[in-house]
């Protein structure tokens, strides 16, 4: 029951709470904190891939004024645990690296030196005085090289179902092929740095560059075997991450390695080709095999990836699981290898497996509808899934169908000629392509406290993060729906590991996870404000919670109200507050959940020089409720513009001679500009879920990006007549 005049929060296209704080300086980020007497550290890379260090002679860094230490594996601090195997929340199956750990040299771009100084200029000169001699022995960074000695990876692949060889070799129209997906870095704009505060007998206070406080705070309470009562790790603003602040980066450990050596305060940023030198979205080899009735249905599924790993850990994701799920077919065979190089461990990159694995499955969908004569749209209504074939379960809610048909429709689709080479504008050929999008939608244990003072201002905190997505304002409105006060009265506290427990900030589940939390505290702060009306009014001692009102800051019974700020300063209590453990609703054990999309999009390919503008895209996506449209369509603007680079600028290219990535800077790590993108709409669909989580909503960061890609490749198809298979989409191989 809600009151007359509540103005609900839930979605109304908010702007950022944070946006003033951000658009004046005034958020300030892991490298920006400052203190009398703080150090700066740089760090000395590796220049070979593989081998050992002979010797470091550090001192004509030593000799330049203002140098304080130059810290390597011969004079690092005694670390119990480096004799151990530790892991962090987002850890590989194997060794994770540690840094400074012996004089082995297992990738290029190894931190092997810390330089600490009186400013940054003089550790980063002091840096290129450093010498080292070492012992090279022979690297390969090459995957196509290695393919045919990949191992199983560790990860459960979903079993195989029915017969993939019978099924594929008796159906009418079969597509077999190729496609590969090459490196690719996170490259955020913040580059990832810790500043480490150092405090009388060892307490740590860090500011650090990550999408797990916690996370951070478990690893070095692993790794020094400090208390977590000695560290406490902040992120109040993170400038972009993508993945890349899953784990603790290398940064982290050295700074503390600094600081606790020194008994001062430390500073270590990366500089944006140090941004190359820890993890990466792997590259894929992948073949698809589908084979299909004459009428379109999918009577085989075959996807075999082979991805890259590092020698020391193994790096797994979800690349084909996709291909199980996304459409019925009952012949399903998956299988993903991996191959070990002398590089560094791959890590989560937004939407990891997906953004990769559904390239494959949405250009071999697009091959077959053209061998079948089938409109790539026809074909994926014809093989619509209502269950996930993987797991054998129906979904929580599927509005996919009205993904193709709402999509479709704001593109045009139907004014779509499907002969290849037969829409232009002057020298411009024009194509249209489309794909499908999937992602699963997840919740994780949260845990949220809300509190509320007696000014009636609320304020609710727990220990994720916001990386740029807007989870400061969508907790905000969620906290604001779920305890009856307005938004401006409520203050939603994050980045801070002595905040209730959360999870990662990553897979499109925060909200799902900590805003079911922040409703459940708020709600359950509703209970504690009416108990305390019914202790100092007798009359509504019985009254039940079904029949009160709480919004505008009110709680309302009959024609009475109390305002929450009464009502504290009449509890004797300087603020009411509650925390709550929330885990996910064992209704969802029955249900397979995931958002969805279709991507359409239409591209300009110049005739004569190759090159390739895509003019617009429409992306229709169904990810249950949207708390806040405006957050929402950023999102889905952002994943598109990075489908726009994976299909057609991005990649982090390799000098196999040197085992070293060549373009490690943004001037030749090529992305989009603004002139590079056309109009992009985002639609989108309803679809109610009340399985997936009280609020009914399953996240949007991954899905903007999923089939973009695949959607650019397969209107470049249509374009020009020409498959090209191998990611990015570069003029050359289109000319």
């Amino acid at each position: 029951m809600s009151p007359p005049g509540t103005t609900p929060s839930l979605g109304q296209p908010m702007d950022r709470v944070d946006g003033l704080l951000k658009v004046t300086g005034q958020a300030r980020y892991a490298g920006e904190y400052q203190e009398l007497g703080l150090l700066y550290a740089s760090v000395v890379s590796s220049t070979i891939a593989s081998g050992r260090i002979v010797s470091i002679d550090t001192s004509a860094a030593m000799q330049v004024p203002g140098v304080v230490a130059v810290l390597d594996h011969t004079n690092r601090p005694h670390i119990a645990s480096y004799d151990e195997d530790y892991t962090d929340a987002d850890s590989a199956e194997g060794s994770p690296f540690r840094p400074f750990y012996n004089d082995r040299v297992l990738y290029s771009g190894q931190p092997l030196a810390l330089v600490v100084a009186d400013t940054l200029e003089l550790a980063r000169y002091a840096g290129s005085l450093v010498r080292i001699e070492y012992q090279v022995d022979g690297h390969e960074t090459n995957l196509t090289a290695v393919k045919e000695t990949a191992h199983t990876a560790p990860a459960e692949t979903p079993k195989p179902r029915g017969d993939f060889q019978a099924g594929f070799a008796s159906a009418a129209v079969t597509m077999d092929a190729h496609y590969t997906t090459p490196n690719e870095h996170h490259n955020p704009m913040e580059p990832h740095a810790s500043t480490v505060l150092y405090r009388d007998d060892d307490c740590l206070e860090i500011h650090d560059k990550t999408q797990g406080p916690q996370n951070c705070q478990d690893y070095l309470h692993k790794v020094f075997g400090l208390g977590k009562d000695k560290i406490r790790i902040f992120a109040a603003f993170v400038g972009g991450a993508f993945g890349s602040g899953l784990r603790p980066q290398y940064q982290l450990p050295l700074a503390v390695m600094a600081a606790l050596h020194l008994k001062r305060s430390v500073r270590v940023t990366l500089t944006r080709q140090q941004m190359f030198t820890f993890g990466y979205r792997p590259n894929t080899l992948q073949r698809l095999r589908l084979g299909a009735s004459a009428d379109g249905k999918l009577v085989a599924v075959g996807h075999d990836v082979i991805g890259q790993t590092s020698r020391f850990e193994d790096f797994t994701e979800h690349v084909v699981e996709w291909s199980g799920m996304l459409y019925q077919c009952d012949n399903v065979q998956l299988t993903y290898k991996l191959a070990p190089l002398d590089v560094y461990t791959p890590l989560d990159m937004r939407a990891p497996g997906a953004a990769s694995g559904m390239i494959g499955l949405e250009c071999a969908m697009d091959e077959l509808a053209c061998a079948a004569g089938i409109d790539p749209v026809q074909l994926r209504v014809v093989n619509f899934a209502e269950r996930n074939g993987n797991e054998d379960k129906p979904y929580s809610s599927k509005e996919l169908r009205a993904c193709y048909e709402q999509g479709a429709e704001r593109f045009g689709w139907s004014k779509r000629n499907p002969e290849p080479r037969s829409m232009r504008e002057g020298r411009q050929l024009v194509g249209w392509g489309m794909a499908g999008g999937v992602w699963e939608a997840m919740q994780m244990k949260a845990s949220a406290k809300a509190s509320i003072d007696s000014d009636g201002k609320l304020t609710v905190s727990s220990a994720t993060t916001d990386i740029g997505t807007g989870t400061y304002t969508v907790m905000t409105q969620i906290a604001a729906e779920a305890a009856g006060v307005m938004p401006q009265n409520v203050t939603f506290v994050l980045g801070d590991s002595s905040l209730p427990t959360a999870p990662l900030q990553g897979g499109s589940f925060t909200v799902s996870s900590v805003g079911t939390a922040v409703q459940q505290a708020c709600h359950a702060l509703r209970a504690k404000l009416l108990d305390a009306v019914r202790m100092a009014n007798p009359q509504y001692a019985v009254v039940d919670i079904k029949d009160v009102g709480f919004g505008d800051g009110y709680l309302h019974i009959d024609d009475q109200r109390f305002s929450y700020a009464d009502i504290v300063r009449d509890s004797s209590h300087d603020v009411l507050d509650v925390q709550i453990d929330c885990e996910p609703d064992e209704k969802r054990e029955g249900y397979a959940t995931a958002t969805h999309s279709a991507v359409f999009v239409e591209v300009r390919v110049d005739e004569d020089l190759g090159s390739v503008q895509v003019n617009r895209v429409v992306s229709a996506v169904a990810a249950g409720r949207v708390v806040n449209p405006k957050m929402a369509r950023s999102q889905i603007l952002g994943g598109v513009v990075w489908g726009i680079s994976q299909a057609l600028q991005e990649e982090s290219q390799t000098d196999h001679n040197l085992g070293r990535v060549m373009n490690h800077s943004l001037a030749e790590y090529h992305i989009p500009v603004n002139a590079d993108i056309g109009d992009i709409d985002v639609v989108f669909v309803e679809e109610n879920d009340s399985i997936v989580n009280d609020l009914g909503s399953k996240g949007v960061g991954e899905i903007g990006i999923v089939g973009v890609a695949a959607a650019i490749a397969n209107a470049i198809f249509h374009a020009t007549g020409k498959r090209v298979r191998e990611f990015p989409i570069t003029l050359d191989k289109v000319l």
